[in-house]
């Protein structure tokens, strides 16, 4: 069990789960035209199986991710991260690939249960829209680095991590909820699909090495360290000026600014890659932006609430 939690790689599941609850607590402070009320937009089942399947893609992409590495030789002596659990010889391959496929079904099992709990028997275009979304997000887990076109090793490994844990996240969970897509919306999604890419582009950046022996062509590989710090600075702080533009354009008071907290640990962590010399020093950076995406989703959507102690007292009360 120890082995199989370590292959899932917890320090990644409070990122992959940042868009959902921006996206999810937008609906419940921005009720839509047609529904009047933060109780009659949010649904608890919706939040809590959007969770799951986000978590459950997250799993799976880790799990085929070590999977992809481990059958190819990319996972050898000359990885600087923590070693995985193929590499190290604690799970087999084979038991891996069984818990791919395990964690694949279970996954859209979530998935059809979310969509279900979201448009019922109505709208049956949206529900083939999203589920097709769904299967391709799981694929697309798995392809990251499995198979002869694995696309991670082509360098797409971080649009796939924009698109499905920043764009698709945010703002495919908010049209749960609301059925309508709000283009303000669209800052914060971009902010958190940036922010994702930013936590691998440090793994590629502290891998860089490893990568070019092996053949893994990640962006990194493909520009250099030295220009990758550039795209790294671009990102993370593109990130952080569009949440400001967001707060901004939604009209915040000053005491909705919290989310500015957020931005210290990530100051910080700029500061650090500008100054490192040796990537194989990055690792920890991975964490802390990570967690300081999770801590900017969580104190963006304390700000998006006014009122908040009577939202949620409705929500217990008379709330789905």
């Amino acid at each position: 069990m120890k082995h199989w939690i370590e292959a899932a790689r917890l320090r990644t599941l409070p990122l992959s789960v940042s868009g959902i609850i921006v996206g999810s607590i937008y609906a419940l402070s921005n009720p839509t035209e047609t529904i009047n009320t933060p109780t009659e937009v949010f649904s608890w089942k919706i939040f809590g199986f959007a969770l799951l399947t986000t978590l459950g893609l997250q799993v799976l992409s880790n799990f085929a991710n070590d999977y992809g590495d481990g059958v190819k030789g990319t996972d050898n002596a000359d990885r600087v991260g923590p070693q995985r659990a193929i590499q190290s010889g604690a799970i087999t391959p084979q038991a891996m690939k069984k818990a791919i496929i395990i964690t694949s079904l279970l996954t859209l099992l979530s998935a059809i249960i979310l969509i279900y709990f979201a448009f019922g028997q109505d709208n049956f275009g949206y529900s083939i829209f999203f589920l097709l979304l769904g299967i391709a997000a799981i694929v697309s887990a798995i392809r990251y680095t499995v198979g002869n076109s694995a696309y991670g090793y082509r360098g797409f490994g971080d649009l796939f991590v924009f698109i499905f844990f920043g764009l698709v996240s945010t703002l495919g969970v908010n049209f749960l909820y609301s059925k309508e897509v709000d283009p303000l919306l669209i800052l914060p999604a971009v902010a958190i699909g940036l922010l994702s890419v930013g936590v691998l582009n440090l793994n590629n950046m502290r891998d860089e090495e490893s990568d070019r022996k092996s053949g893994k062509n990640t962006i990194v590989v493909q520009i250099g360290g030295a220009k990758a710090k550039i795209y790294h600075f671009s990102i993370i702080i593109t990130a952080m000026l569009l949440v400001v533009i967001f707060a901004i354009l939604s009209d915040y008071n000053f005491d909705q600014y919290l989310f500015l907290l957020a931005y210290i640990p990530l100051t910080k962590h700029l500061i650090t890659v500008y100054k490192n010399q040796n990537p194989k020093l990055l690792d920890p950076e991975l964490k802390k932006v990570a967690l300081s995406t999770f801590l900017l989703s969580i104190l963006l959507t304390i700000c998006m609430i006014s009122l908040i102690s009577d939202i949620i007292v409705n929500l217990f009360l008379g709330g789905r």
